[in-house]
């Protein structure tokens, strides 16, 4: 098993980085985290919060019109019907794959060879209506 690395920052380097970001020396926590080789997309955040500076984190601030909220719920809703939708459709056609396996079976035909003389009835069938029209 591979060892993982901890790194342990100590208190004076978490001030002097939240300190830097404060007096405007990195322009993001992006930037500081870069410069100082700090992983983790957390990490000096969980420092401004911790000393009292989180004015510091970037904001995301979303501005809806009224309907857009009751547009959002109604897609997720639309999402939610059609994923089972599509559940129930899959399994109907694994259910009715097995079946054409079964009737195969007891026919004494070939799986395969049944789609392809099947999908060949098809194709014609569908050239003479379309001929005909």
């Amino acid at each position: 098993m591979q060892q993982r690395l901890v790194i342990r920052y100590s208190m004076n380097f978490k001030r002097q980085v939240v300190s830097e970001l404060e007096s405007g020396r990195f322009d993001s926590i992006v930037q500081a985290s870069e410069h100082y080789g700090i992983t983790g997309s957390m990490t000096i955040r969980k420092w401004l919060g911790k000393f009292g500076r989180n004015h510091l984190c970037p904001k995301v601030i979303r501005v809806e019109k009224p309907n857009e909220q009751d547009q959002v719920r109604q897609l997720k809703k639309q999402i939610k019907q059609l994923k089972e939708a599509l559940g129930q459709t899959q399994a109907e056609n694994v259910i009715n794959q097995e079946f054409l396996k079964i009737a195969c079976e007891e026919m004494g035909q070939d799986v395969d060879a049944f789609k392809k003389k099947a999908d060949t009835k098809r194709f014609t069938e569908e050239g003479d209506d379309q001929r005909s029209v």
